[in-house]
């Protein structure tokens, strides 16, 4: 049995009133490995890895996001390559598809951060729970040490 998981990508931005608003654009669900360690580290170092920006350069050669439809794009690139294992699903069956995570990545439009929150999903009567909410580097250094035993 897998430890099943949810990564909901969501593009968030300040409106002219200064009042935040966003917009979950995607849900991927993964089936298998989706505890803290497993591919959300794997995700968490790779988000790290790159930058949020507004355009693009033909000379680039750094990983960026242009954007979070572009993150999500790159994201289900980066776990689907054949059959199984990586579906898209509506956002609105999230904690609801027997995952044991879920994962959100807020992508902040004004000033190009990403966030990255943990839930740990609760079943039957039990509250789904918030276990780690920071930058994507935070969450690295967070669970490194678990990773490296």
């Amino acid at each position: 049995m897998g430890t099943r998981s949810t990564y909901r990508v969501i593009e968030q931005w300040k409106n002219d009133d200064n009042e935040i608003e966003s917009n979950p654009i995607c849900l991927i669900y993964r089936q298998y490995d989706g505890y803290p360690t497993g591919h959300p580290f794997k995700t968490a170092e790779w988000l790290a890895s790159g930058n949020v920006v507004n355009g693009i350069s033909l000379a680039e050669e750094r990983l960026v996001f242009n954007g979070a439809g572009c993150l999500a794009a790159q994201l289900i690139a980066k776990y689907k390559d054949g059959p199984g294992g990586t579906y898209l699903h509506s956002l609105d069956s999230r904690g609801n598809s027997g995952e044991d995570y879920l994962y959100d990545i807020i992508v902040k439009h004004n000033d190009r951060s990403i966030e990255y929150v943990c839930y740990s999903n609760g079943y039957g009567d039990e509250e789904t729970t918030e276990i780690f909410r920071g930058t994507p580097s935070e969450f690295v250094e967070k669970y490194k040490k678990e990773v490296e035993a």
